[in-house]
């Protein structure tokens, strides 16, 4: 949905081969593999049903290598979003998809740089400066219902979950392949993690 051809092209930034895949077969023969995604969480739902990417990414995340989701990638990880309806996602991670309050001095979407301050030893973020900047674009957030999923925070009207950690499974609300230095580093640590890419 969007973007997968910019998060190709900042693995190919930091030395690692990326394929875009076009059968849901092809995940089972991958080291790693990244959900990204830009635009409706209706739409890109129905695109991984219809392609029959649903239980592929099911079974993948199953074998406990590296998953990363991006932007609508990481919505989608969750039971339920409210964007334009009540749309069920994959429900890896329990809790729900809400858009931001209306707040009088900040637009929605949420576009551009923010700070995003880690909570936990994420091995995502390794040699990533505490609050370093990273690029947003997004209406929508998700609410975990488990607060120990939330590796990272950002403010905007209010804190919300920027990134999620569980075992193999990481995900990031703001844009790695936007976010220029940090951004390229975050994704160079997912493509080493588990050995050489």
């Amino acid at each position: 949905m969007g973007n997968l051809r910019s998060v190709q092209k900042a693995f190919e930034r930091i030395g690692v081969e990326a394929d875009i895949c076009q059968n849901p077969s092809e995940l089972s023969n991958a080291s790693r593999v990244v959900l990204p995604g830009v635009g409706g969480f209706r739409d890109a739902i129905q695109a991984l049903r219809g392609h029959g990417f649903v239980n592929a990414i099911e079974d993948f995340i199953a074998t406990k290598k590296p998953f990363l989701g991006i932007c609508l990638g990481l919505q989608l990880l969750f039971d339920v979003s409210y964007e334009d309806g009540q749309w069920e996602g994959l429900g890896i991670f329990p809790g729900q998809v809400v858009r931001f309050d209306e707040h009088a001095e900040l637009k929605i979407p949420h576009i551009g740089w923010n700070t995003l301050h880690t909570k936990t030893d994420c091995p995502l973020f390794s040699q990533i400066p505490q609050d370093s900047f990273f690029y947003f674009v997004h209406s929508y957030y998700a609410i975990p219902k488990d607060n120990k999923l939330t590796s990272g925070v950002c403010d905007y009207g209010c804190d919300f979950t920027a990134s999620v950690t569980k075992g193999n499974i990481f995900a990031t609300q703001f844009h790695p392949e936007k976010s220029q230095r940090w951004g390229l580093q975050l994704l160079k640590n997912f493509a080493t993690m588990g050995g050489t890419p």
